[in-house]
Order: structure tokens, then sequence, then C-alpha cells
């Protein structure tokens, strides 16, 4: 089936792009702000067709929201403590959009650009570049970053980002959606993910202070609410763990720059599983905590705290400004890898 293309949205006069790819059943929308995926169809174990990410039907809802909704999040995902780092002796400070910290890239981060668009109709695939100029949101060095979203016919969602630069920099892009597999509106108002389970093959996390900043430590989750290695209920560990839930890195199993499975997510209810594979060191696992009803998503429907589960395989948050965290730098003439394969199934009763 080609790839459907279309005008989602206008931005300062310029035309947002969107594209839908469809395979095996399933379909993918993915549009050029913020090289995001705004809408994923796949069926339950009855063949009932749902999306699955929450999002906002109209550029504005992106705009106005500060959940990243689905976007690829950069130059540095997730936080760098101080909003500043060292790189060769140099101090740079960054725009600390989270005071004093930077959260994803700073306020005028990735996700919130227009990238440009190619498709490639032979692999089923939309690929978005953005060039990212010396000095922006503070980092050192021009960055020219792409993310590749190929679905293929077994059932499986594949993004690819790469960067490469003219100066030495850190580059982290992290993509950002917010899965319920139940669908993302459920009966009147959304449900929740605490009816589902989740597994991540990770035997550490890297505990955090009250600014949500790594300490440096890495601990081990054995008896903690953290220990997700056979796929409890997730409303069983948000309950162990309390307040707003997990916004967390864990460190994953198996060598890093290789493709493995790191965690899998499932809805009981529906069938519908998600299997996650990554080359990278880390995954942060965010419940939607700080969601209230106060955002109104897709059809009009209110995403209220743990609406969707963010899954973010990643270098670990805080990297630059602590030695022992594998790197997060790169050098010119080098290639920033980072993959991510989604797995789509359903299982019977």
């Amino acid at each position: 089936m080609p790839i459907t293309s279309f005008l989602f949205d206008e931005l300062d006069g310029r035309p947002v792009e969107g594209f839908t790819l469809a395979a095996g059943g399933l379909e993918a929308t993915v549009i050029a702000h913020g090289a995001r995926l705004v809408r994923f169809l796949m069926p339950d174990r009855d063949g009932r067709p749902a999306d699955v990410v929450l999002g906002f039907d109209r550029l504005a809802g992106y705009l106005g929201s500060d959940a990243y909704a689905g976007a690829t999040c950069g130059r540095y995902g997730n936080r760098i403590g101080g909003a500043a780092f060292t790189l060769d002796g140099v101090r740079h400070r960054l725009t600390a959009n989270e005071p004093p910290n930077q959260l994803h890239g700073g306020s005028d981060g990735f996700d919130r650009r227009l990238w440009d668009a190619a498709v490639d109709e032979a692999a089923n695939a939309v690929t978005f570049t953005l060039r990212s100029p010396d000095g922006d949101q503070g980092y050192p060095g021009t960055l020219t970053a792409s993310v590749r979203y190929r679905l293929t016919g077994d059932g499986v969602l594949d993004i690819r980002m790469t960067a490469t630069t003219d100066r030495p920099t850190v580059v982290n892009l992290v993509h950002h959606s917010y899965w319920n597999l139940a669908g993302h509106a459920v009966g009147h108002a959304v449900g929740d993910v605490r009816g589902h389970r989740l597994a991540v093959r990770g035997g550490f996390v890297t505990p955090v202070g009250a600014d949500l900043i790594p300490t440096g430590e890495v601990r081990p989750v054995d008896g903690t609410p953290f220990d997700l290695r056979d796929g409890p209920l997730l409303g069983d560990a948000l309950a162990a763990v309390g307040g707003f839930g997990f916004d967390h890195n864990w460190c994953l199993e198996g060598p890093a720059g290789e493709l493995r499975p790191v965690a899998w997510l499932e809805d009981p209810a529906s069938g519908r599983r998600l299997d996650l594979s990554s080359d990278q060191p880390g995954l942060q696992v965010y419940t939607g905590g700080y969601l209230s009803d106060r955002v109104i998503g897709k059809g009009g429907r209110p995403y209220r705290r743990f609406a969707g589960i963010a899954l973010e395989t990643q270098r670990f948050p805080g990297t630059p400004n602590i030695a022992h965290f594998p790197s997060a730098r790169l050098d010119p003439g080098q290639r920033y890898e980072h993959r991510m394969q989604l797995r789509f199934r359903t299982s019977a009763r």
C-alpha cells in the first residue's frame, strides 16, 4: 500500500506535512513537526482497531503542550543538571527550560522544529532531517540529525536516529511516544495504563534527586518496585513506588550498540502487545505522572495521570556531567546511531 501524504496543518504559513504508512494491518502516521508519531492504529485480539498513542488533532495541541507527545527530542533528550556541561575544558551553558536544568534539548528543542521530509516508497519509510546550527540552545557544533520511520509487513515499526557533527558535541536523540495499548480513548474518557503489564530487562537503575537529575549512583532493583523483570501489573508497581510514578532510567542488559530485546508492554484486556528492542544502554520509563485531565487530546479526550507510558531508549540522563556513565560524545567523522524496533502483536485470551 503506498504511503499517503497530506497536509497536517500549517506553522507560520509553512506547511506541516503528514504521512501515513500502512502494512500488516497496522497504520503509523508521522508529521514533520518534531519528526513526530501522531497516530498508530493496531487491532486487538478480535480484530478491532484502535489508535494506541496519545496526541492531538491539530498542531496547536502540540505547540501548547509540554508533554513531548510522539516527538523526537534533542539535541540531548532527558535532563542535564545545571543546564551546563564541560567538554574538552570548555564550559557550555545551555538554555534552562526546567530551571536550573535543561530537559529534552531546551525551550526550542528538536521537538519544536519543522524537519525536512523524504519518502521512500520501496522501503515503506519516511525520513526526517534537521540541521541544528553551532550554539543552538547552547550546544557546540553544527549537527545534522535524521529520523527514519519504517513500517514492515511483519508488524514492526523501525525507528532509526542518526547524527553527524562538525565539532565535538554531545547527542542523545530520544523518541517520546506515549503508549496506551487499550486505545488512547476508552469509553467516555481516556483510560490509563495501570491495567497493563510492563517488563524491563534491566537489573539496575540510576537513582535521581528531587530535581530528577541522576545522583551518579547505579543501584540494583532487587527487592524494590523498580524490579520489572517479570512483567508485573503496572498498577501494582505504581502503587508501590507512589507519588508521580516512574520517571527513571534503567540500565539495560546486553551490549550497547547491538540491537537486542529490552522491554515489553501488554494490555491483557485487548491482547495488544508491544515488544521493544534497542541498541542503547538505557531506557527511561515515564508513566505520565505529570499529565492531568486539563490536557485534552485527540477527539476531545482528557489525558489524566497515567494515561500513557513513554518508553525512551537512550544514553543515560545527566551523562555529560557524570564521567562513569556511557559517553554521549560525538566527534567529527563519527556517526551517532540509535535504533528502536517496536514489534506489535496480539495474544490469545
